[in-house]
């Protein structure tokens, strides 16, 4: 009897051990060598299916040059950067090399849920001739923490319907609707950069969806030669943006928001502003097909309210 407890026990004891051999709680990626994987997407794809416990690929600082793509299949997975500006993923497509058009550009492709990346530096540094996506959106309940966007024209793309993201504490840069799509977003305290005179972002929120691209004590600021931005244009008509509690530079026009050349657009798209501050903030001027929110409608822009919608998500827990 004490020997067959003993095998029982032994057995448990070797499967127990075997089965935390297979789960891996951080990988390595270092362009050294001194990692387990020298490319980011070889550790995407040692991460097994529909996990339910969360690994880290801790990313070494280094010049990665790949495309990468996180798989839907892939989640609760952490991409964490050892710093932001010196862990650097990157990629030089742009939509007219061969016919490729914008939704091939991306550096990185995120089709997966519940992913976060840290201390990051994601770029399309491909030379301005078109659009050239750096971070290509799918996935729902994606996080993006203290991460760098560089690019020019269309530089992130929240690219599905019904999708929620948070950008908190990030450098995003670019050109031409360097901020795009149909997801509802929010972006918490990130430096908005615009390289050239042109428009910020371009939403194409669906006229079922309240919420679209939410900026909340956001700092838009400018190169030097350029004077003359848009808070946005509506990609579809139901376009829905709002800057909030922000810090507008002086390069923001006194007309603020663009219509893309069609005043029916005028009648749909959702534009507002509230309690900002900065040389561009001035509303005197505003479209007035745009909107300043009172207090009572500011305050449904809360996590809880822009989260909501088949499940709730809080992303600052």
């Amino acid at each position: 009897m004490f020997t067959k407890l003993l095998k029982t026990f032994i057995l448990m004891i070797l499967f127990c051990t075997t089965a935390q051999a297979q789960v891996q709680d951080t990988i390595v990626v270092a362009r050294d060598g001194s990692g387990k994987y020298r490319n980011i997407q070889e550790a995407v794809e040692s991460v097994r299916a529909f996990m339910d416990y969360t690994v880290t690929i801790y990313i070494k600082k280094g010049v990665y040059k790949e495309k990468v793509v996180i798989p839907s299949w892939i989640k609760n997975v952490e991409f964490v950067g050892e710093d932001a500006e010196n862990t650097v993923i990157t990629y030089d497509d742009h939509a007219n090399i061969n016919k490729m058009g914008t939704f091939r550009t991306y550096t990185v492709k995120v089709e997966a849920s519940n992913i976060t990346f840290k201390n990051l530096t994601i770029e399309n540094n491909a030379e301005r001739l078109g659009q050239a996506v750096a971070l290509h959106t799918e996935g729902d309940q994606l996080k993006f923490i203290n991460c760098r966007f560089l690019g020019n024209q269309d530089t992130i793309y929240t690219g599905a319907e019904g999708t929620r993201l948070l950008f908190l504490n990030c450098y995003i840069e670019g050109t031409t609707d360097f901020i795009f799509g149909p997801s509802t977003a929010l972006f918490d305290h990130c430096t908005i950069y615009s390289k050239s005179d042109s428009y910020v972002t371009a939403a194409s929120t669906p006229q079922s969806v309240k919420f679209g691209y939410v900026f909340k004590n956001c700092k838009l600021t400018a190169a030097p030669n350029v004077t003359k931005v848009y808070l946005g244009r509506p990609w579809r008509p139901y376009a829905a943006t709002v800057f909030m509690n922000c810090e507008l530079g002086k390069h923001i026009l006194p007309l603020g928001w663009h219509n893309w050349s069609k005043t029916d657009n005028e009648k749909t798209a959702r534009y507002a502003e509230y309690m900002n501050t900065g040389e561009g903030a001035s509303t005197k001027e505003r479209a007035a097909w745009s909107k300043q929110l009172t207090k009572k409608e500011a305050a449904e822009y809360s996590v809880e309210n822009m989260f909501k919608t088949t499940s709730n998500w809080d992303p600052y827990k």
